[in-house]
């Protein structure tokens, strides 16, 4: 899709320590619909895909800028059988990433019609597991604009990361992300 490829690990590669990488889950729906867009207004230059299925704290460490991006509630939480999730999996991994000199920014895809009260809580979620492992995130956003009750990703009247509900907002999305990456670019050296 546009220049944009997902990074695959099988061999040990040399990553330039001045691209960016985008770790996102699940897989084949609107969080990687989302990574995908991110990583275009980047440049595919400047920007690896890697599913957090794939990934584990070596593959994290080869990146100094890291973007992450996942949804609250999917609907393989509701249409499967399925315990865990990709990000079930990869969350503990973070504890053994070598976080020095590393910033962080999150994006979140949510659903504020049906799912008000848990609005993109899973940035929250994410966003308290890196600042207990003492990683710098940037790249809040305001929530003007977003119709929702509750959100646990909200610190200090801001979103901890970039809020895109494509199910009732998608024709915002692109605008939203290029706002953001243009913000991540101008004030945190993305």
């Amino acid at each position: 899709m546009d220049g944009c490829e997902i990074v695959t690990f099988e061999s040990e590669k040399n990553m330039d320590m001045e691209k960016i990488g985008i770790f996102y889950g699940p897989e084949g729906g609107n969080v990687e619909k989302v990574a995908r867009m991110v990583a275009e207004k980047f440049g595919a230059d400047r920007a690896d895909l890697i599913p957090v299925r794939d990934a584990d704290e070596r593959i994290v460490n080869k990146y100094d800028r890291i973007i992450f991006g996942l949804s609250t509630v999917g609907k393989s939480n509701w249409d499967s059988e399925q315990k865990s999730t990709d990000w079930d999996l990869f969350f503990p991994t973070l504890k053994f990433v070598d976080w020095e000199d590393k910033v962080t920014a999150i994006f979140g895809l949510g659903n504020q019609i049906q799912y008000p009260h848990h609005f993109v809580d899973a940035m929250g979620w994410l966003y308290d597991l890196l600042e207990g492992l003492k990683v710098p995130v940037v790249g809040f956003c305001p929530v003007e604009g977003y119709h929702f009750k509750e959100s646990e990703g909200i610190r200090d009247g801001q979103f901890v990361g970039l809020p895109v509900d494509e199910d009732f907002e998608h024709d915002l999305t692109e605008k939203r992300v290029g706002d953001w990456v243009q913000q991540l670019t101008e004030q945190h050296g993305f």
